[in-house]
């Protein structure tokens, strides 16, 4: 089984795999509402906009696992990422990243290192885990990095499909 195979569900509940973007570059990001790194979102959005039509997505995981900061329904997400920050890449539904009801996507993906050198818990919202095209994870980057980080942009750039 690979990553492509893991049962998901979009923000809207309908079946999906990260299958469906097999051959492009996928930054998976825990997402939340009402963090102090919401602002992040804006971010994304740019990387979205700057390299969406060359093999690439930004896909926001959403969860309420940290600090209660992603309280809202499906419905109350998906409207405050688009009127706030006009969000256009894929939401997942809540799921859970940490625990004992982690989702078996983030049991593979937590086993990555970061550039520390350390692998497991999440640590906290919009901690991002870069894909590269064949669907393995290639970079991990901690919360506080911003989307637009030399280093993360640089870490896109080099997973981009020829």
């Amino acid at each position: 089984m690979t990553l492509y195979d893991i049962p998901l569900h979009t923000l809207t509940g309908e079946p999906t795999t990260l299958g469906a973007y097999r051959g492009q570059a996928v930054l998976l990001v825990n997402v939340a509402s009402k963090c102090g790194l919401t602002p992040q979102y804006a971010g994304l959005e740019r990387l979205q906009k700057t390299y969406g039509d060359r093999g690439f997505t930004v896909l926001g995981v959403p969860c309420n696992q940290f600090a209660g900061q992603e309280p809202g329904s499906s419905e109350e997400i998906q409207a405050f990422c688009s009127a706030t920050y006009g969000v256009s890449f894929p939401l997942l539904a809540k799921t859970e990243v940490n625990g004992a009801g982690r989702h078996p996507l983030y049991v593979e993906l937590t086993k990555l290192a970061d550039a520390d050198g350390e692998a497991g818990d999440v640590k906290w919202n919009f901690e991002k885990f870069l894909l590269s095209p064949a669907g393995e994870p290639v970079a991990r980057l901690r919360p506080a990095t911003e989307p637009e980080a030399p280093e993360l942009v640089a870490a896109i750039e080099a997973q981009l499909p020829a």
